[in-house]
């Protein structure tokens, strides 16, 4: 079987599912509390192709799930246990329940078949929280992971998902991190291990073709 064939066997729409990992206004917007990754993502393109894919699932009718990280104003149930949550509540903006800060980022569609999975803890969009429940009712099989950071929270979406059964999509120009040269590398070296890399316009190119009868 060749590459695109293979890749648009997993992306079959009956059974794939779209994440969009923290692309929230308090993240990648332009009020966002780590601007150095927001001008990113947005520089990169890769909050525009997360946006075309995303409007691509609407129109073909995958899944998509929006993971988004918040706190309550008062903390309550979040991680203190490394550098990066203590940095976090230092922030100037902060991801606070409620807030615009915790809605999905322009210019990334949101439609009523869309579920938002929110958590108040840890790193990974799927780890302890209804993403994993959610996939398996919607008979998931493969997973497209988009978003950032392409530092922390992406691999672990990966990572969890593959440990969970998954197949996993990653396309590379859909995600991002900081500083811009870690995520070639970081998708290279470490998610091409485990995931199918590959670009935005060779998912929506399997996602144009007409369907197969089943």
């Amino acid at each position: 079987m060749s590459t695109d064939a293979r890749l648009a066997e997993q992306l079959d729409p009956d059974t794939t599912v779209l994440l969009t990992v923290e692309c929230q206004r308090g993240v990648v917007g332009p009020d966002s509390a780590l601007p150095e990754l927001a001008d990113a993502a947005r520089t990169s393109g890769a909050l525009m192709r997360i946006a075309r894919l995303v409007a691509a699932a609407h129109d073909i009718g995958v899944q998509v799930l929006h993971a988004v990280a918040e706190r309550r104003p008062d903390g309550r149930g979040a991680n203190r246990n490394a550098r990066l949550f203590r940095a976090a509540e230092r922030l100037p903006v902060q991801q606070v329940v409620g807030s615009t800060a915790v809605r999905v980022a322009d210019p990334i569609p949101v439609s009523e078949d869309d579920l938002v999975v929110r958590r108040l803890h840890g790193l990974s969009p799927l780890a302890g929280t209804d993403v994993d429940p959610l996939l398996r009712n919607f008979g998931c099989r493969t997973l497209v992971v988009t978003g950032v950071s392409a530092n922390v929270a992406i691999p672990n979406a990966v990572f969890d998902a593959v440990n969970l059964g998954y197949t996993v999509v990653v396309p590379a120009d859909a995600i991002a991190g900081v500083p811009a040269d870690y995520t070639p590398a970081m998708v290279r070296n470490t998610l091409a291990l485990v995931a199918t890399v590959t670009t935005t316009e060779a998912v929506l190119t399997c996602w144009r073709r007409p369907r197969r009868a089943h």
